[in-house]
């Protein structure tokens, strides 16, 4: 594994260090239950979502955004959410598109790709979770939901603490890239080649502070053994490092 932080190397050559054994497992396993909800985001525009309480003290609520052709019901999404709440912290799965919208994508492939509208969408989640809940927001993106998280995290900064991409395209976030100040952690599969050019390309753009981890032997989807419980466990230590636990919200922009 392969570890840059603020310029530095470090490396390992395992996949993980037995910590994900009480965090990355099945969501059953935990006994963790997701409630579906609806979030309004413009004027005829609801899109559905699943809600996870944290197990214990709640530490922070990660938004995810999941890449094209998944959904908030996605297995490796929700193998992290698990993981988390396990940790601490509450989760909001998100459809990003709606289910006519999904339908065209689908044929078309015209609506995974804009970039624009999908992070305007997880910027309206965060509004959303404003008006019921005042903890720490984190964003956790995969594939093109990393670019939406990332755009979100730019217009949002005074309510984002820190993002996550799995398998992302943060490269997509182009112009809102250097105005991300949430600490961002990009992992990536060291079978990913093109994607983790992407990622090296995105993370010399950006200012804030970030993390690069190459999961050996992983491609794109993170499918290998062990490999998403690396995911997990990463996921997890970065939002315990950046989401404070005591915060009051300034009210100044």
């Amino acid at each position: 594994m392969e570890i840059v932080v603020r310029g530095e190397i470090h490396r390992t050559d395992h996949l993980g260090d037995g910590r994900v054994l009480d965090r990355g497992v099945a969501p059953r396993r935990l006994g963790i239950v997701f409630r579906e909800t609806a979030i309004v985001v413009g004027t005829g525009i609801t899109l559905a979502a699943s809600v996870g309480d944290p197990q214990g003290e709640a530490r922070g609520i990660v938004v995810f955004a999941h890449g094209s052709g998944s959904s908030r019901h996605s297995s490796r999404n929700r193998h992290v959410a698990a993981a988390l709440q396990a940790a601490g912290f509450g989760t909001l799965l998100l459809d990003l598109l709606t289910p006519d919208e999904e339908a065209v994508d689908m044929r078309t492939g015209e609506h995974r790709f804009d970039v624009q509208m999908l992070g305007d969408r997880v910027v309206a989640s965060i509004d959303w979770l404003r008006q019921v809940d005042e903890s720490p927001i984190g964003l956790f993106g995969a594939s093109t939901g990393a670019a939406a998280a990332l755009i979100a995290a730019a217009a949002r900064s005074r309510d984002v603490f820190a993002v996550v991409s799995r398998g992302g395209r943060p490269d997509l976030a182009g112009d809102d890239l250097p105005s991300v100040r949430a600490p961002t952690l990009l992992i990536v599969g060291s079978r990913d080649t093109a994607v983790l050019e992407m990622n090296e390309s995105a993370r010399a753009q950006m200012e804030a502070e970030t993390g690069l981890e190459v999961v050996p032997g992983a491609t794109h989807l993170f499918e290998e053994p062990g490999a998403l419980d690396v995911v997990a466990r990463l996921a997890c230590d970065w939002f315990e490092r950046y989401l404070p636990k005591v915060w009051i919200r300034s009210s100044e922009g």
